[in-house]
């Protein structure tokens, strides 16, 4: 009898395990598709414009959250001459 509990809360905890790696796969994967949207935005409006922001821990911490929409904030952020 000890073993059939010992196997069902082996396998609860395996089922516990790959639901929270996957919970984690998931927000990484979002956090790391807008940061890339994000920084591809400012690398060409680095290149056509010749804007100047560096490339930064802040920096990428908007992109990756906000992604696209943050990457547009620091352009007129910079244009403005409110951040850099």
């Amino acid at each position: 009898m000890v073993q059939v509990e010992m196997l069902i809360l082996g396998l609860l905890l395996i089922f516990a395990i790959y639901a929270s790696f996957s919970l984690v796969m998931r927000s990484v994967k979002f956090l790391a598709v807008n940061a890339l949207f994000g920084l591809l935005i400012l690398y060409l409006a680095k290149a056509v414009g010749g804007l100047a922001i560096p490339y930064s821990l802040p920096v990428l911490l908007v992109c990756a959250v906000l992604g696209a929409p943050g990457a547009i904030a620091l352009i007129i952020l910079d244009l403005f001459g409110l951040a850099f």
